[in-house]
């Protein structure tokens, strides 16, 4: 896995990925305060609430769980002093169908926690990463 990360004034700066995507990212700086894009560390969160959603949904669908839309909502704190580490990290799966099974969205979303997602396993080390759901029913269950 390959990127690329290139600087384009004051403290913005382009990321690319190994597969050509490109996406802005900085902090704000000066006077203006103005904040180009998210910061590191906040892409480190989209790529955690990535990792999980991505887990979630492959897993829910291999189990024809009829969802609909799957939604991460993270909330997290960071370390007083430098390097400002994440120390806590809560992440809300919001998961939207037609007769989802409580069971298998509790599954799903463990063992993306536990197996599968590779950010989870990394921040995990730093960071003390809770979950909890909700089941938000979207229509009359599939054969009705």
């Amino acid at each position: 896995m390959k990127a690329r990360i290139k600087w384009v004034e004051d403290r913005t700066f382009v990321g690319e990925s190994g597969t050509g995507h490109k996406i802005v990212l900085g902090t704000s700086h000066g006077e203006d305060e103005r904040t180009p894009g998210p910061s590191a560390m906040e892409l480190v969160l989209i790529g955690l609430g990535g990792c999980g959603a991505y887990d979630v949904v492959s897993i829910l669908e291999k189990g024809r769980e009829a969802i609909e839309d799957v939604t991460v909502e993270i909330d997290a704190d960071r370390a007083e002093t430098v390097p400002k580490i994440f120390t806590r990290i809560h992440m809300h799966f919001v998961v939207k169908g037609r007769g989802l099974a409580r069971a298998k969205v509790e599954r799903a979303i463990q063992l993306s926690a536990e197996k599968y997602c590779s950010a989870s396993a990394m921040l995990a080390k730093t960071a003390t990463i809770t979950h909890d759901f909700a089941v938000v029913e979207t229509g009359p269950q599939p054969g009705a």
